[in-house]
């Protein structure tokens, strides 16, 4: 794969940049967040891994910008900062994940295989997804609300489409983290609960019906009203 790696402490560039070569990707390094802006916007990378504390321009604003051009190129984030503030923000910035330092070099290359894996996959046979007025196309990656486009990250993309071929059934958290974040994401956290508040407000907020239910205890279901 081709990698950007933003990370502006030497010793953990080198580490990652020597670790990540040795895996056969290539991997461009930056130092700051307006290189590392720079760059996301010249190349055609297969994933972003940024640092939340740049010189120059933050990882979070960094990200912000880059989602504006560009919706499915996975981005993780990593940082020292580990409260679950810090994650919603870096989340609410448009990252797919959140790793937080000091993290295993093997967690980091996980991460990596989970946010990759969906966006290599052969989109399955059926077609466009839907239900009510909202669409979802596998192979475009394009979804639309009342003929509206509305604009996802990656992983949103991939937990909608997982949620409208469950369409009635309810799906349970567990469901979701081996399906959408393939085991790997940390289960004490409220990732897919934030996830799905990102998907409301952005396909249920302003349309209707409401077509995303949550189900105390049990989980969440796509559904007309």
């Amino acid at each position: 794969m081709k990698i950007l790696l933003v990370e502006d402490e030497p010793k953990v560039a080198a580490f990652l940049h020597q670790g990540l070569s040795e895996q056969h990707h290539q991997v461009d390094l930056a130092a700051d967040g307006l290189l590392g802006l720079r760059l996301a916007r010249q190349g055609d990378y297969d994933l972003l891994i940024l640092d939340t504390l740049l010189p120059g321009l933050s990882g979070l604003e960094m990200c912000r910008q880059v989602r504006t051009q560009n919706t499915s190129v996975p981005i993780l984030m990593l940082t020292a900062l580990g409260e679950t503030d810090d994650k919603i923000r870096g989340l609410d910035a448009g990252a797919d994940d959140y790793l937080v330092k000091p993290f295993a070099f093997q967690e980091l290359l996980a991460r990596i295989r989970a946010l990759t894996r969906r966006r290599h996959d052969v989109p399955p046979a059926g077609g466009v997804l839907r239900l009510a007025d909202l669409t979802l196309d596998p192979a475009s990656k394009m979804v639309h609300r009342a003929g509206q486009p509305v604009q996802l990250t990656a992983r949103e993309f991939a937990l909608l489409e997982y949620l409208l071929r469950n369409q009635s059934r309810v799906v349970s958290r567990v469901d979701i983290l081996e399906q959408v974040w393939n085991t790997s994401f940390d289960t004490g956290s409220n990732v897919i609960d934030v996830y799905i508040n990102f998907l409301r407000k952005k396909l249920d907020k302003d349309f209707s019906p409401k077509l995303i239910h949550t189900l105390i205890g049990m989980g969440y279901v796509m559904k007309e009203e």
